[in-house]
């Protein structure tokens, strides 16, 4: 791995992004065909946070594939066996890693769209030993908690008082209640209320302590409380201010759904963050008919503004967008050696503050995405002062830290030669 490496022209790479193409959101194992992945995300640095293409390295792990129709079609480009798995499995991104710290020593590796039984154990077994973090499980949960941030300009509920109901308990799920976790300790709450405010349902009913069947990243959310086979149960047991989907499963937010959370909450906040927007778990004009306009809605992929009663609501797209590309130019700026939750808790912070009234005012729970250059350049400029006051960095902190992190940022204009 470390030859293939040197192969690559460009030795000063700063930012890496490698999947395995397992799960490739809303399309499942793609295998080799999910390099563009990396591809886009890495174009989307450099959009949104002016992360020179020079210093950007796409990677595939080509580890096999369990598609059965690209195992079967000649025309396949990857390696046409079934996946990887085990201490085989290990090992090779073990290499892989040792091997970008040795290349690419001031390299950030974003690991996106591995499958859960790897993400998270990948995610804990590196983040304290290289600059890296999962965009999945990190990312997406920095640009819900910005949302549910927001929303308390609109709710009147601070997030110490909120109780968070979650449609899924994979990796965005986990990530997100996990960060949340962390906000709320920031705030001096204990873990194990912090966490008692995170409530989990997945394919087989409400996530309690009594259930044989869960796995290890959903234990931590398993609390007390009787079974319950549907989210319906589950909102009318523990009447949630805040409603977050993120199963990957359509039109799952149902009328009676939607509606139960309008009854308890003159203001019900209701996240469908699945993508594509094929696989919301509700529509934007959904939410806000099923609520009487009062909804506070947020999706993960674009809907069109609605008009309900003569009032105009422009729905937020929560897309990781807006946190990734500013973390990795706040990692970048300072040289971080970690990427913590601290800085994930920190850019959603300063992505909610950027809210103006004139978003809340349409019920738009984000800035515009036109934006996002200012965006990524406050959450880097905060990021990075994160790194100098944890001590994560060996250089020495500029005067006019915003002012040097805007000087790392990639501008694609040039002068006009006549």
């Amino acid at each position: 791995v470390k030859r293939i490496l040197q192969n690559w022209p460009h030795a000063n790479v700063r930012i890496i992004v490698v999947t395995d193409g397992e799960r490739i959101l809303g399309l499942g194992d793609l295998g080799a065909n999910g390099m563009g992945i990396p591809v886009g995300k890495l174009s989307l640095y450099t959009a949104c946070a002016g992360i020179s293409p020079a210093d950007t390295l796409p990677i595939m792990l080509d580890v096999g594939t369990n598609n059965p129709d690209l195992l079967k079609d000649p025309l396949y480009l990857g390696l046409a066996e079934p996946r990887l798995r085990g201490p085989d499995y290990d090992a090779l991104v073990e290499e892989f890693v040792t091997a970008v710290q040795q290349v690419f020593p001031k390299a950030c590796l974003q690991f996106e769209d591995f499958g859960n039984s790897n993400a998270f154990r990948l995610l804990h077994r590196y983040r304290d030993r290289a600059c890296t973090f999962n965009d999945d499980i990190q990312g997406t949960a920095g640009v819900t908690l910005a949302g549910l941030l927001s929303s308390e300009k609109l709710t009147g509920i601070p997030l110490a008082q909120q109780r968070i109901l979650f449609l899924g308990a994979g990796e965005a799920g986990i990530g997100i209640g996990d960060l949340i976790v962390e906000a709320l300790k920031l705030q001096g709450i204990s873990t194990d209320a912090a966490r008692r405010q995170c409530w989990f349902v997945d394919s087989k009913g409400l996530v309690v302590k009594s259930r044989t069947d869960l796995v290890e990243h959903k234990l931590r959310f398993a609390h007390d409380h009787a079974p319950l086979a549907t989210l319906l149960e589950a909102i009318e047991a523990l009447k949630p201010t805040a409603l977050v989907g993120v199963s990957g499963m359509p039109q799952t937010f149902t009328e009676p759904v939607v509606r139960a959370m309008a009854k308890l909450n003159a203001k019900p906040v209701i996240f469908a963050l699945s993508n594509p927007t094929s696989k919301a778990e509700c529509t934007a004009e959904q939410c806000y008919t099923w609520t009487e306009g009062r909804g506070i809605f947020a999706s993960g992929s674009p809907f069109a503004p609605v008009t309900f009663n003569g009032i105009l609501h422009v729905p937020g797209q929560g897309n990781n967008s807006y946190i990734f590309p500013g973390v990795g130019l706040g990692v970048i700026a300072s040289e971080s050696t970690r990427v913590t939750d601290e800085m994930f808790y920190t850019a959603a912070r300063v992505l909610a503050e950027l809210v103006t009234e004139q978003d809340l005012m349409v019920g738009r729970l984000y800035p515009d995405l036109k934006r996002i250059r200012e965006v990524s350049l406050k959450i880097g400029t905060a990021v990075a002062a994160v790194a100098f006051d944890r001590g994560l960095t060996p250089m020495l902190r500029p005067a006019d830290l915003e002012a040097h992190v805007r000087d790392v940022m990639f501008d694609p204009h040039y002068p006009d030669y006549v």
